[in-house]
């Protein structure tokens, strides 16, 4: 089997953390042979680990993409803002590409991207990881077999969880929508991504409404300072609490959140990282920009309904779907890998419960991986291309469209 070669620009968690890991457990389908990467830590971390020489590591993807073609393809994995010129440079170079969602925090450089790969006969992957979790394929499935006829509307939650929304969207890197995107696209394009695929038609229009309401200034308790470790006099009430959340909160632990912090994970170097770096400050007192809850509405070509819920005002980050069809409804939780179904002919209640993983998405980014490693090798889009992508991004600009004018937005299939 021949062994695909790859180049990574941007190292950080999704990069280095999500997708890569795949070559070492797979070196026989995918070798990393050279990195981009500015923070000088990271890089030589990643480095090391996948055995890059030293002459193929590089600061910046400008002085990586600008080297003759090192590789089959690319995995461009930067901030929401920074990945059209790779990604473009990259697929003109000859490489192949799989990117990070979104594509791009712009509707022209979405749709430049999507039709160059295709004009090119490039496979232009976009990571779209619902598509490959054994919980949507399974639904597809159901759905495609007429489960419960034909589906009327459905009713989709995406629970962000207070402690995520905190890290990535109120402290980190997603936190202001001028600097990455808005919220709707960046963390929900995967959820408009999966009602595409699930209803199979195009979306005919939006309706959106959500607001920044709680992480503002105006809510701070009284006497907060300006970082949690500057004697913060709410420390023991508040779920927010910088220390407290990166070294003892169990999904924080568990998903590695603190390596955001700082490269190190020792008692010693996380709290001097968070005396006065971006993820120690009080959540009262950050430049975010982005909603923290949202609701949206789709009508489809084909005539389906779908109501969209994305909040970050929960204990568990979760999705959860309900699925009205006229011969019975499907109930669904992803993380708890559940799905039931209630057949109207008959009466009877199906319960189907599928084995959960605690990898990254359920499994899902490991077969996403997998998934395009196999697109390349056969010449052949996979599930998650750049032209099935597209629409669900111009989907979320138009949510974001309606929820600031306050008017449906009609949606015209690119």
């Amino acid at each position: 089997m021949q062994t695909l070669t790859a180049i990574l620009i941007g190292a950080g968690l999704r990069g280095a953390r999500a997708y890569a890991p795949y070559a070492l457990q797979h070196p026989q389908e995918l070798r990393f042979v050279a990195v981009a990467e500015p923070d000088v830590q990271k890089r030589t971390a990643f480095a090391k680990a996948h055995g890059i020489a030293e002459d193929l590591q590089f600061a910046t993807w400008e002085d990586l993409l600008n080297k003759p073609k090192l590789a089959d393809c690319a995995l461009v994995c930067t901030q929401d803002n920074m990945h059209f010129a790779p990604v473009m440079q990259a697929l003109q170079k000859g490489y192949h590409v799989l990117c990070e969602k979104p594509m791009s925090n712009s509707k022209a450089e979405i749709v430049a991207m999507g039709e160059y790969a295709k004009e090119h006969n490039r496979i232009l992957s976009i990571c779209h990881v619902l598509r490959y979790s054994p919980f949507f394929c399974k639904i597809k499935e159901l759905l495609q077999n007429n489960a419960i006829g034909d589906i009327i509307n459905i009713d989709h939650r995406e629970n962000v969880g207070y402690w995520h929304h905190a890290h990535s969207f109120v402290r980190g890197n997603w936190r202001n929508a001028a600097q990455s995107s808005p919220m709707i696209l960046q963390k929900c394009c995967h959820d408009m991504d999966i009602l595409l695929w699930l209803v199979d038609s195009a979306c005919k229009q939006i309706f959106s409404m959500g607001s920044l309401r709680h992480f503002t200034k105006e809510n701070a308790p009284q006497g907060v300072p300006m970082y949690c470790m500057d004697a913060c006099p709410h420390a023991d009430n508040c779920p927010y609490y910088a220390p407290r959340f990166y070294l003892q909160h169990p999904r924080a632990v568990k998903d590695d959140l603190v390596y955001a912090v700082c490269e190190t994970s020792d008692v010693e170097s996380v709290l001097q990282a968070l005396q006065k770096g971006p993820y120690g400050r009080c959540v009262y007192h950050c430049d975010n920009t982005v909603v923290d809850h949202q609701v949206v509405q789709m009508e489809f070509e084909n005539g389906v309904h779908a109501n969209l819920t994305m909040t970050a005002f929960t204990k568990n980050c979760s999705r959860d779907i309900h699925i009205f069809g006229t011969k019975g409804e499907l109930f669904g939780n992803m993380e708890q890998g559940s799905i039931t179904i209630h057949d109207f002919t008959d009466g009877s209640t199906q319960n189907i419960q599928l084995q959960t993983s605690d990898t990254g998405h359920m499994g899902s980014d490991e077969r996403l991986v997998q998934d395009f490693v196999q697109s390349v090798l056969r010449k052949q889009v996979g599930r998650s291309s750049a032209e099935r992508s597209v629409e669900s991004h111009l989907m979320a600009f138009a949510a974001e469209e309606s929820r600031i004018s306050g008017k449906a937005v009609q949606l015209k299939t690119p």
